[in-house]
């Protein structure tokens, strides 16, 4: 208790899964989160704190959700083994359990065998809105006289309930010294013996806690002797995990049923169904529901465009006005080239797409908020079990669209080893935000804005029939993987359909600043130097060449009638062509001619491959240090549009752009991708795996796309 004594107390949130819990977790933390990792695990460590009075704060960690104390997944044992006090970094003082009122029986199973672990605990009744909706009603007073625990309403989405909450939190911190409650099962009676020489060895466990380390013991951080004397136990007493277990739960089933018939007054289950059932029978119809599904995804990418579009088109504008007015007013020297080519036009490329991107994010939080994406996982089950897969993977497929590396540590709720190696590898096949950038600003070059109907936009058409294509690969793929990988597992498909809500307003905008600062912060920082490294090597290059350069453009200028403006625009595009960034590029074109691609594309293809966004900020870099300090009013999408070959053809015609379109949207452009990838699966094969056949597939339909359209 020494976390006391420096008035900070720590709190662990524990609950069912679709429980209210990280409502809760954002109402009582606001923006006061940080998230990890936990040591060893690939497991997200959502932590923050809260004020509980003046003399008291709170570090609250977001424990994964589970149903039971019996954990089947990664991210359950994460919560089991916090709970069993064998994390050795997270030791919390105390529990807030996350009850749903509308699921109390299934909730209370949960919140039993905390009690019996003999952790402070304080209940947050949660959906009490949704419970009356159903005609069920609780008595909070009799069921917390009935747990022995204080019990407290809460609508965090509302922000209700939330200081009565503390004040609970509070007052059982004062007394946590003294906290002794009644066991909500005799657990002793299980298995008599063997509970009875485990607490000899360890007489600080409570009965309950005794079956625990008697069935887990083998997961826990004992010592070797203690595994053997414990392991002992079981052989002397016959000791079966299974049966205990299963009498174990039927007999607290027994006990919370006496304790919902005295405090929870049930509606007839025959009355009228709730509107989340009437509206499933449509949104979940073998044939409205998906006609629902492709047009709710139509609008989603409709609408990066539409709402985009105006933002997009002043920061464009201001950063154009801003490189135009500092090259009349700074001199002509190195440092404000570097200025207005390097910082500025870099900074231009990041900010450009803020907008779309928080667009995108929000969109995706208002279809998890409202319910509407377990219902997604649902519909698309059938289709996912044919090429391999099953319903749970459509969750980690669809974050994709927002980021793979996320995306991919979310397949650990695939229980079954293969399906869950299935999803790791084609997640990044979903056109994630990173590859935004790069198919908006080629959509702009060689897609007309035109609208149909006054309303759909022709540019937002393609962009939609990019992300389907790379659903449509990542299944292709699936389907042909499935028959290489050898792994025989059963596989279940077990979804809880969460309740429709109205999206929380306050977490979509917080999600969409978050992810906006991300943005900026992490890959605008990659961005910025990758953009001032490319400056330097589009602006210096080998000794010998930049001089036999500079000698040769001396004695034209000097010839008579020498063009001097037409001069100093060629001598910028040999000189970048002889830069080091012009030699890197030129090595790699015989390989990435047949794409339809020039140097200058070369080079972007190799930066970018720390992540896809920077393509835009090199082409940014690249096209500015093209051109003079004092001409930089263009905007890059009107440089690349006017940005010729040699042999004086355009570089962005429709087959280069489409060809340079699919290679960003099949190619693996992301090292944190792979870093996440070996972390998940334990090993460098599979991401070795993944970059080998992305790479072929990626070239591969490039260079079809490029021949059909030339």
């Amino acid at each position: 208790m020494d976390s006391l004594a420096s008035k900070h107390l720590h709190i662990a949130l524990v609950g069912n899964p679709n429980s209210g819990k990280t409502s809760l977790f954002n109402a009582l933390t606001g923006l006061n989160q940080k998230v990890g990792n936990f040591p060893g695990v690939t497991v997200d460590k959502k932590t923050g704190h809260t004020r509980l009075s003046d003399q008291l704060v709170a570090d609250i960690i977001d424990l994964p959700g589970t149903y039971s104390l019996y954990p089947k997944r990664s991210d359950e044992w994460v919560s089991y083994k916090v709970l069993l006090q064998q994390d050795a970094d997270v030791k919390p003082d105390m529990v807030v359990l996350v009850a749903d009122a509308s699921n109390l029986k299934r909730n209370l199973l949960f919140c039993s065998q905390i009690l019996d672990l003999k952790i402070p605990v304080v209940v947050a009744l949660t959906m009490m809105d949704l419970a009356r909706q159903k005609g069920t009603q609780v008595n909070v007073k009799g069921l917390e006289l009935e747990l022995g625990v204080p019990v407290v309403p809460v609508n965090p989405r509302k922000e209700k309930g939330i200081d009565q909450l503390k004040k609970s939190i509070e007052l059982l911190s004062q007394n946590l010294g003294s906290w002794h409650p009644r066991p909500f099962l005799d657990a002793k009676a299980l298995a008599p013996a063997p509970v009875e020489e485990v607490k000899k060895l360890i007489p600080s466990l409570s009965d309950y806690c005794a079956i625990h380390y008697l069935i887990n013991h083998e997961q826990f951080v004992l010592t070797d002797q203690l595994q053997q004397q414990i392991e002992q136990v079981e052989i002397d007493n016959q000791f079966n995990p299974t049966k205990t277990q299963a009498e174990e739960i039927m007999a607290r089933y027994q006990r919370i049923r006496q304790v919902m018939q005295k405090n929870v007054v049930e509606a007839d289950p025959l009355a009228r169904k709730l509107f989340t059932d009437r509206l499933d029978n449509i949104l979940l119809h073998r044939t409205w529901g998906y006609l629902i599904l492709i047009s709710v995804l139509f609008l989603l990418f409709q609408s990066i465009f539409w709402l985009a579009s105006y933002p997009m088109d002043a920061i464009d504008w201001a950063f154009g006005a801003l490189s135009s007015w500092l090259g009349g007013v700074l001199p002509q020297v190195w440092w404000s080239d570097l200025l207005i080519n390097g910082v500025v036009a870099g900074m231009g490329g990041i900010a450009v797409f803020i907008p779309q991107i928080m667009i995108l994010f929000g969109l995706i939080t208002m279809l998890e908020d409202s319910g509407y994406m377990a219902r997604i996982s649902f519909l698309t089950d059938k289709l996912m079990r044919k090429v391999g897969l099953n319903g749970k993977s459509v969750m980690p497929m669809i974050s994709g669209f927002a980021c793979a590396v996320p995306a991919i540590m979310t397949a650990r709720n695939i229980e079954n080893t293969k399906e869950r190696l299935l999803t790791i590898l084609i997640t990044p096949l979903m056109s994630c935000s990173a590859r935004l950038p790069v198919f908006t600003i080629l959509i702009a070059l060689i897609i007309p804005n035109t609208y149909y109907f006054g309303f759909l936009s022709l540019q937002g058409l393609v962009m939609m029939a990019l992300y389907l294509l790379g659903t449509v690969m990542a299944l292709i793929v699936s389907y042909i993987a499935k028959w290489f990988i050898k792994i025989k597992e059963k596989s279940y498909f077990i979804l809880e359909l969460p309740v429709y809500r109205a999206p929380r307003w306050k977490n979509v905008g917080q999600t969409m600043i978050e992810k906006a600062g991300i943005f900026v912060f992490d890959a605008g920082k990659i961005i910025m130097i990758i953009s001032l490294v490319l400056w330097v090597l589009s602006t210096y290059g080998p000794p010998a060449r930049m001089e036999a350069l500079n000698t040769r453009y001396e004695q034209l200028r000097q010839q008579p009638n020498a063009d001097a403006d037409a001069l100093d625009k060629q001598y910028q595009s040999d000189h970048l062509a002889n830069s080091f960034a012009g030699v890197l590029g030129k090595s790699i074109e015989p390989v990435i001619a047949p794409l339809g691609y020039d140097w200058k594309i070369g080079i972007a293809l190799i930066t970018s491959f720390a992540a896809r966004e920077v393509f835009v900020g090199t082409m940014a870099t690249l096209y500015s240090v093209g051109g003079d300090v004092g001409e930089d009013d263009q905007t890059l999408r009107t440089k690349m549009q006017s940005a010729v070959r040699a042999d004086g053809t355009k570089v962005y015609t429709v087959a280069t752009g489409f060809s340079l379109m699919i290679f960003y949207l099949l190619a693996m452009q992301c090292m944190s991708t792979l870093a996440v990838v070996k972390r998940e699966t334990k090993s460098w094969k599979w991401p070795m795996i993944q970059l080998a056949y992305m790479t072929i597939l990626a070239y591969g339909m490039s260079f079809l796309f490029y021949q059909l359209l030339s």
